[in-house]
């Protein structure tokens, strides 16, 4: 059994600055156009392959639920579990996690679980490279590395992993020597689900407001370091804003245009 989780319950400050409240709406389902235009569709055409998906929502909720009633297809939905996170204003991003983590090991003989953030665009062929790797994976993107938005990705001089980020968007400090750093792709698959347990209960005895790296950090730090496989992103965009969606969007234009093309040769 492979579980996916999305998590999508942040409540888009950046991407509704400036609009009335009552016009704002949720990144990840916003689309213009064909409905098929959003981050989440996108995503969940990604996630198909999984047994199950988890979908961690909490700042408009009614929006996500009517998104995947209306537009994604009954196979679809027929695999998808809706969580709330009545949290999402209080804690931070680990706690949906948890929340979808928390769902998934409900299932029988469950074998992976991979996780993605749901404001993000990544290319079909590297994703599927994540799907078809055999051991844990960890991803990094080829964006530059600025420290007020970039999460972090490090080897230490002992060879383990580590992530690193200022969520007040500021500087960023490593106190100590490594021998490689990487923007990360926010993208996981974790195939050691005992430690994943063991680690999604700690953090929530520990701090189930901080963040889903929390997890993710224990995680890594009680399995083998040969058990980890690092996946480059060939295309990778963190949507935060309406204008980063348009860009992703025009992406989308062009893919479809030069599918469409490819079947007219045909």
């Amino acid at each position: 059994m492979k579980a996916a989780i999305i998590t999508v319950a942040g409540i888009s400050s950046r991407f509704n600055e400036g609009i009335e409240e009552e016009k704002r709406q949720l990144k990840a389902v916003y689309f213009e156009g064909n409905s098929k235009n959003s981050l989440l569709s996108h995503l969940l055409d990604r996630c198909d392959y999984a047994d199950r998906i988890f979908i961690v929502g909490g700042f408009k909720f009614d929006e996500l639920t009517d998104y995947i009633n209306t537009f994604v297809k009954k196979e679809l939905q027929n695999k998808v579990t809706l969580i709330f996170n009545e949290y999402y204003e209080e804690f931070g991003s680990g706690y949906s996690l948890y929340l979808g983590l928390k769902n998934a090991f409900l299932l029988d003989h469950i074998e992976e679980i991979l996780f993605v953030e749901g404001d993000l665009d990544i290319d079909p062929e590297s994703f599927q490279r994540v799907i078809h790797g055999n051991a844990s994976v960890l991803t990094y993107n080829t964006e530059p590395i600025y420290a007020s938005k970039a999460v972090v990705l490090y080897r230490d001089n002992k060879g383990n992993y580590h992530y690193a980020f200022n969520s007040s968007h500021g500087f960023l400090t490593i106190n100590e020597e490594f021998s490689v750093l990487l923007n990360s792709g926010q993208l996981w698959k974790f195939r050691e689900i005992d430690i994943l347990k063991n680690a999604s209960e700690s953090f929530f005895k520990r701090n189930k407001g901080g963040t889903n790296l929390e997890i993710i950090q224990e995680y890594l730090d009680h399995i083998e370091q040969g058990e980890i496989q690092i996946i480059g992103l060939k295309q990778w965009t963190n949507c935060n804003t309406r204008d980063d969606y348009r860009r992703i969007k025009e992406r989308w234009d062009r893919d479809s245009e030069g599918i469409a093309g490819e079947i007219t040769d045909r």
